[in-house]
This record gives structure tokens, sequence and C-alpha cells, in this order.
């Protein structure tokens, strides 16, 4: 039965050989005080009724399930399929009362005087399609029925019937900000910022608002100190995770060409000659250009600055190339900069809701001379490499760009105030700056720059805190991000940010005003990344505007760090579970590898610097994973696939009894055994 539900609710024909099934069971839900059913009684067990006519015990009590809507409205009639799923296969159990409009403004006209009766606030002011209740009868005696929620809400009650899970996803704790539909503002929701996630909440809005709503997104990027300028799509499309990954990739492609090519047969056709005696060893065939690497990554970026433009006029989205900032109450001043002299033009809009999401800029070098650094906001454009480069930081920008600039053929140091990777499995990050180190990355500990002189010959002299100096054609700092808040005038509507770095404090990307929201970068204390902002935008547009409910999970997200060994993890860091569970209480399972592709290269000294990979589990709770982590080949992959494991939760036994995929670097996951508490070595033997 519970197959024939899960095909129903996915709108396909449920086999014949699911709806003939015996012997299930359901653990049915207890009465609803308010006005639901729920078992049987007298000397029927409960979810049967007595057939042989004699029974004198009351018949069962139904739950009656009221569902309101318009036919035009998918989740309407997804919702309703579900429900009405469980009054045809328990007739004797659920009754769905149907309450259907002909448009959205009937079925506005409908619910609105019924909803503001019920004691929910939820309820009172829910807008969307559709509105689902418990109880005798919704039209008549709305106060004595339970609300129930959306779409989501009513297939969550299905699947819950049938051992799926029972427990409702943490709603947010949102705090009404008195928007109505309809409303005389020029703007339903006004969203500050083109990024990922600015964008994903502007479109996912527009569709649920349909034609009547009313979104614009402004985007306008400040040029950086150094001039650098790029187009719609915020930090990551432009001067972040896209054009990084593609120069680690060419970094990669080096890496095979230079270490692995000949152990598995490609030559040159001239050194093939040479090998044979037929001629002088050819110098290398490949060299790394720049400039041709820089102008295909601009052009792959450019295009799709242009599809982000088009999704918005898509979905119906108004996009402004603009400044914007608040100027009072639901009111919005933008700036827009016309002609080639860029003359400023100012409007004052008004809006219902507002959406904070800018991002973050890197941060400025405090020292004398930092104004000579160049940041992550030029370096994928610079027309020429950067030579010989200092890196301030050793974060993930840094270790990630240090990496492939090395990999590249700069020559490249990075100079470490104290850990790499801070917030990261520190036995990992360990392991990633010692095999940086052996490829040619120089590391200096313990210091910063204390001054930054440009010499005669147009490169820089840095002093560092522990008082040696040396002389480099580029320096990139990549000290950390600043939250892109200080231009926003949010004292105009009271929004209150950090002063020390521009970010904001929400309750569930609820700024301190109710009717102004932030996600991304911005907030406080949050994972910077930017699958999370588009997550975090899609399911606060939903609730906003969508009659959702559910708080974004900011827990157990995985992420990747593309470091020349690229890092992979979820979850807890060692340290972050001993303090969480205390030493005594954790197992650690973890093993050394060499993966397969690296197997044929001495270059790669492989004896030395292998893969690496544990799993963290707590040992007084069923051996449950709390972090995993990975070094190697294809760290994002890998690691993504625990992802949904991780969220859902899983224990030591579920990934043991996973049969791997042979010959993968992800299936020594389902193969550890050594645990650091054995004292055994890590070492992987065999293949």
């Amino acid at each position: 039965v519970s197959t024939a539900l899960q095909q129903y609710i996915s709108f396909s024909e449920p086999p014949a050989s699911a709806m003939a099934a015996e012997g299930f069971k359901i653990d049915w839900p207890p009465a609803d005080a308010s006005g639901g059913g729920g078992g049987g009684g007298g000397c029927c067990a409960p979810g049967q009724a007595c057939d042989d006519g004699a029974c004198d015990a009351p018949a069962p009590k139904l739950t009656k399930i009221h569902i309101a809507g318009w036919p035009g409205c998918g989740y309407f009639r997804k919702a309703k399929a579900a429900l009405e799923t469980l009054s045809v296969l328990f007739p004797d159990k659920y009754e769905i009362v149907t309450h259907e409009s002909a448009d959205r403004e009937a079925y506005r006209e409908f619910l609105f005087p019924l909803r503001d009766q019920m004691a929910n606030s939820k309820a009172n002011s829910h807008t969307s399609s559709p509105f689902v209740a418990m109880g005798e009868d919704f039209a008549a005696a709305p106060a004595d029925c339970t609300y129930l929620g959306g779409c989501d809400a009513a297939l969550d009650y299905a699947r819950s019937l049938f051992g799926g899970p029972t427990a409702a996803p943490k709603p947010a704790a949102s705090v009404a900000d008195g928007y109505t539909p309809g409303n005389e503002y020029d703007y339903d929701l006004v969203v500050i910022g083109g990024g990922s996630g600015g964008l994903a909440a502007s479109k996912e809005a527009a569709k649920i608002l349909g034609d009547g709503g009313k979104v614009l997104v402004l985007d306008y990027v400040k040029p950086s100190p150094k001039g650098s300028k790029w187009g719609l799509g915020g930090t990551c499309v432009n001067v972040g995770c896209i054009p990084k990954k593609l120069m680690h990739q060419s970094s990669l492609i080096g890496e095979l060409i230079n270490e692995d090519a000949r152990h598995f047969g490609w030559v040159s056709p001239a050194s093939a000659a040479a090998a044979e005696g037929e001629g002088e060893a050819a110098p290398p065939q490949n060299v790394h250009q720049w400039d041709t690497m820089r102008s295909e990554v601009q052009s792959y970026i450019k295009g799709l600055n242009f599809k982000y433009k088009v999704s918005l006029r898509d979905a119906k989205v108004k996009y402004v190339n603009g400044l914007g900032e608040f100027a009072g109450e639901h009111q919005m001043k933008i700036t827009t900069f016309k002609g080639k002299a860029k003359t400023p033009k100012e409007e004052i809009v008004t809006f219902a809701r507002a959406l904070v999401a800018t991002g973050g800029r890197p941060t400025a070098l405090s020292c004398p001379g930092g104004e000579h650094a160049i940041s992550s906001d030029d370096l994928f454009s610079l027309d020429k490499s950067p030579g010989k480069t200092c890196i301030i930081g050793a974060g993930y920008v840094a270790l990630e760009c240090g990496g492939f600039l090395t990999a590249l053929g700069c020559d490249t140091t990075i100079a470490v105030r104290s850990v790499l990777l801070r917030g990261f499995d520190r036995e990992c990050c360990d392991k990633i700056g010692a095999f940086m180190a052996a490829k040619g990355t120089k590391f200096i500990h313990g210091a910063t720059p204390s001054n930054i002189a440009p010499t005669a010959d147009g490169k820089y002299e840095v002093t560092f805190t522990n008082g040696s100096t040396d002389v480099f054609d580029t320096v990139m700092a990549a000290a950390g991000r600043t939250a892109d808040t200080a231009g926003l005038n949010l004292a105009a509507v009271g929004v209150e940010a950090s002063p020390k770095n521009g970010k904001l404090q929400c309750v569930d990307e609820q700024t301190n005003v109710p009717y102004v929201y932030a996600i991304g970068d911005v907030l406080q204390g949050l994972p910077e990344l930017t699958p999370v902002a588009i997550q975090a935008g899609i399911m606060l547009a939903r609730r906003m505007f969508g009659g959702a409910s559910e708080a974004m999970d900011y827990k157990n997200i995985a992420t990747a760090v593309f470091t020349p060994i690229e890092y992979g993890a979820i979850g807890l860091s060692e340290e972050e579970a001993i303090e969480a569970y205390g030493e005594a209480n954790l197992e650690v399972y973890h093993s050394e590898f060499v993966p397969l592709e690296w197997s044929l290269s001495p270059e790669r000294e492989t004896d030395t610097y292998s893969g690496f990979c544990k799993v963290i589990c707590d040992k007084t709770a069923n051996m449950n994973v709390v972090g995993m982590h990975y070094l190697g080949p294809n760290a994002g992959e890998v690691t993504q696939g625990y992802g949904v494991a991780m969220k859902k939760g899983f224990n030591f036994r579920d990934l043991s009894e996973t049969v791997g995929i042979h010959p993968t670097t992800s299936e020594v996951f389902t193969t550890l055994t050594v645990t650091k508490s054995s004292g055994a070595s890590a070492a992987a033997a065999g293949c």
C-alpha cells in the first residue's frame, strides 16, 4: 500500500502487485482531539471493519481532512491526489472534503474569512494554495478545525502513515511581517544582490506569486580597488567557485601531462623517436599559456551572465542594474548609472518585503602598503600570469589559489598567521599542507605582512612580522571576507549589523526588522557556500509566499576544498566531535590509500603522500556517524554521494554493509576496519 500511495502521489499508475499485497501493517495515528477520527472501537481491531453484520460496536469515527484550493494550482492538485488516495484505500478511516474555487481570487475570497477565525497564527497568514485543515466542518465552523498546512504538510502527513518520517521538519521561527496579497506597494519583494542565492529566491518567489506577482532584483557590481568588475551572477560565477574550479582543472590537466601521461603510454612523436635512438629528446610539447586559459574562462563566465539575465526574464522577475539602499520603512532608493559618463539617476520604490543577498567582498590588508595587493576579485581576470606570488591568508581561497598557481608554474608563497583552514579537521589540514609543500608551494608560518612597498622595477617588497623580506611580482590578500552591507543604509529601517564584519544576525533568515530578510554570506555564523544560499533562498521564498513553514537546515552540509589534493568533509571535525561527545565516546575509523589513477606514476610519491579518509562515530548512540572526511581525487563528487546519508542519519554498520563500487576511491569508506584506538596502521593493503 505504501508503494501504491507513493506511485499515486507521483501521478503514475501503481503496480497491481502493490495493491494486492497482503500482510502489510500500518501504525494508525490516534484520533485527532479537535475534530479528527482514527481507530475503530468495540470488538473491532483498529483499521478493520466488522463484516458479519452482527456487531453492535459503534462505527469508527472518520478523520475529516479539508483541502481548499483552485484547480489551476499544481500544488493543490498534487496534495488533493495524495489525500484522496487515503479515502480510496481506507474509506472507513478518512473522508476528504474538497473546497474548490474557480481561480486564485475566488479561492482567497473563500479562504481568508475562514482562516482568520482559526487560533493558529500560521493559518491566519496562509495565502497560498492549497490550505489543509482537519475537523468536522471547515466551511461552517473553522474555529473548531486544526490547521495542517499546505502541500508539503499534506504529503508529509500521508507519508507518516506508512512508516515514513513522523517528525515534521523544524518550522521556521518567523515573526509576522504584515504582508498581505494584493498590496499597493510597487513590489511584493525586492532582492538586493544578483548572486546565486538572490537569483534563486527571486525566481522561486515569482513562480509562486504567478502573473500578479511583483519581484525586483537589484544588482550592481562595485569595481574592486584594482578596478575589476563583472556581470550578473555574484561572486561564485564571476570571481569565485566557477573560475577557481576551472583554473584548478587546468592545474590537474598539467599534472596528468607532466606526471602521469608517459607512464600510461602517452608520449609525443619526438619523445618516442628519441626513446628509440632516432634523435635527441625534444623539449616538453605542452607549455601553459595564462592568457589562453584566462580568455576561455572569461568567455564561459560571460555566457553564464547572459543566461542569468534570460532566466530572470523568463521567470518574470524585473532586473535593474543598479544599487539599492533602504530609504525608510518599506522604501528603497535605486541608483542607476547611465551612459559613458555613468551619470547617477535615483528613484524611490516601495516594497512589501526586502531580501538582502549582497554577499561579501575580500577584506583588505591593514598593513602599510596593503592597497598594492590584489584579491580573488582580480586574480581570475589578470591579463598575464601573476608570476612570483605571495598570498596572505590560510583559508580555502588562499590554499585553492595558491595550489593552482604553483601547478601553473608560479613561484608561490602563502603567509599563514595561525593554522591552515581553520574550522576544518586538523589532521586533514596538516596533510593538505604537507602535500602542497611537496608540490612546491612555500609557506611562511606564524607571520603576516608588516609592510608592502613597490620597487623600481614594478615588483613589491614584502616585509613580514617575523623580520624576513622577499620580493614578489604579485601580492594577493585572502585573509577573510567582509559582508557587503555598508552601503545599504540599514539604519533607515533599523536593521542591526555587526560593526566588525557587517554581517546580520538573523533567525531563520529574518532580521530584527520582520519585513527585511537575508540569505547567504551576509548571515552571521553560518556556512558561506553557494548551494547553501540557493537552498536557503528557495525555502525562504516558499515560506514568504507559498505557505511553507520548513526552516533551512544548516547542519551536516557537505563541502569540498579544491586544493591540490582535494578535501571533502561532512559533519564534525575530529576536534569538534571530541568537544561535543568526549574522546572516550568516539570511535574513529581511518585509512590511507593510493588512488588507482596515481599508482603508475613515481612522481606522485604515493608512499609518502597518499589519499586518506576517516569516519567519526558516536559509540554511545549505536555508532552513529557524526563526521566524514576525505582527501583524494574528485573529493566533491565523492563527498556529495554521502551527503544524503549524513542528512538523514546513519551508523557505521549501514556504511560497512554498503557494497562499494570497485575500483573507486569512494569505496574505501565502505571497507574501513582500522580504528585509531587500535593503534594499527591505517595503510590500506591490496587493491
